[in-house]
C-alpha cells in the first residue's frame, strides 16, 4: 500500500543547498499566496469582488468564472452589480450565486443583477472565523509539509556528500527561520482577515 509521505527529491534532485532553500522558499511563497487568495473569498460586512471568484456559472455548458461572463462592480459598500455580457445568463448567474455558500440573495432588473451585501449576524460571523481558522491550519499544514521536504532534500546531500555535516545543520536551521517566518505570515493574514470579519459597520 502507498504511503502519502514520500521522500522529497521525489520532486526535483537538488545539488546544493541554495537549490533547496530558494525552492522552499518560493514553495512557502506560493502557500501565502494560495492563503490570501482563499482568505478573500470568505464574506466580510463589506462587498468586495473577491467574494464571488469562486462562483462558477454554466456558460453553455461550461463552468465559468462569473468576472468571465459578467460585468462586476461595487457601486456602494453594501452592494456589488453583476451586468452579464449576455443577458439570457442572468438565470444562470443567479441560480449559481443562490446555490454558493454566500448565502446572499440577488434580484436583477432584466439588465443587471444586484446583489445586497447584508451586515453580518453574529452567528454568521462566527461560522466564517471558523472557516478561515480551518483555511489558516490547511496552510500551516502546507509549510510544515514543504519544511519536511526541504530537510529531507538536504538530507539527501548530506548521504551524496556533496555537503558536510556543519553545511546540514545550517542548512536545517535555516530552513526552520524560513518556517518560522512564514508561520507568522500565516498568523498576520489569518488575524487581519479574522478583524475584518468581526469588524462591525
Amino acid at each position: 500500500m502507498k504511503t502519502e509521505h514520500t521522500a522529497a527529491p521525489a520532486g526535483p534532485a537538488f545539488n546544493s543547498i541554495k537549490d533547496v532553500e530558494s525552492n522552499v522558499k518560493a514553495r512557502m511563497e506560493k502557500a501565502i499566496g494560495d492563503l490570501q487568495h482563499e482568505a478573500a473569498t470568505i464574506r466580510t460586512g463589506r462587498a468586495t469582488l473577491s467574494l464571488l471568484d469562486h462562483i462558477r456559472v454554466d456558460y453553455y455548458g461550461t463552468p465559468s468564472p462569473l468576472n468571465q461572463v459578467a460585468t462586476l462592480h461595487v457601486p456602494e459598500p453594501s452592494m456589488i452589480t453583476i451586468t452579464p455580457w449576455d443577458a439570457s445568463q442572468i438565470g444562470p448567474i443567479e441560480k449559481a450565486i443562490r446555490v454558493s455558500d454566500l448565502g446572499l440573495n440577488p434580484a436583477n432588473d432584466g439588465k443587471t443583477i444586484r446583489l445586497p451585501i447584508p451586515p453580518l449576524t453574529e452567528e454568521r460571523r462566527k461560522e466564517f472565523v471558523k472557516r478561515l481558522h480551518g483555511v489558516a491550519e490547511h496552510h500551516r499544514v502546507s509549510v510544515r509539509n514543504i519544511r519536511r521536504d526541504g530537510n529531507e532534500a538536504v538530507k539527501a546531500l548530506l548521504k551524496d556528500k556533496k555537503i558536510t555535516e556543519d553545511e546540514d545543520k545550517r542548512a536545517h536551521d535555516e530552513i526552520q527561520k524560513l518556517t518560522n517566518a512564514y508561520m507568522d505570515k500565516i498568523d498576520l493574514a489569518a488575524r487581519t482577515k479574522e478583524k475584518e470579519i468581526l469588524e462591525i459597520k
